[in-house]
């Protein structure tokens, strides 16, 4: 046997990144998605797909470009989802009247069904993180200062 001792660490140090806005910024939303995931486990679905279905049911007959583009979603990776929703029964997709290039996205009767449910849950989700922040003005901050990040140079 070696007598070569493996040195005590002290501590584990994470200011190097702690710091960082990019990393906190991922740490948050790691989190919250793993909260979701867990809140929504009945529905079976991903913060993503949610989000589409959401942006459908608050505008019917939206391109797929343009629910893609809201959502920050690749053209192939949209595709890939809204065939999901719609093997799922939740979409459907019609050919807008005078433009055969393009899809216009409705829900279904059970998206809408689905919705309605998916909505209360979404509801308290997020009356649980507003009440965690101290509440609607820290929330509106919170917002804010996201938006900021986000603002064109």
């Amino acid at each position: 046997m070696d007598d070569v001792k493996t040195p005590v660490r002290k501590r584990f140090k994470t200011e190097t990144v702690s710091g960082i806005v990019g990393y906190r910024l991922r740490r948050a939303q790691m989190h919250i998605f793993q909260q979701f995931n867990l809140h929504f486990a009945e529905f079976d679905l991903r913060p993503a797909e949610f989000s589409v279905l959401a942006l459908i049911a608050d505008n019917p007959g939206s391109k797929q470009t343009e629910i893609a583009h809201a959502l920050g979603i690749k053209r192939a990776n949209f595709v890939a989802l809204i065939n999901g929703l719609e093997a799922r029964g939740f979409t459907e997709r019609r050919l807008p009247a005078g433009d055969r290039r393009s899809h216009a996205l409705f829900l279904t009767s059970l998206g809408k069904e689905m919705m309605t449910r998916l909505r209360k849950t979404q509801s308290e989700f997020e009356a649980r993180w507003v009440t965690r922040l101290g509440g609607p003005e820290a929330r509106d901050q919170l917002l804010a200062l996201l938006d900021r990040l986000v603002a064109k140079d």
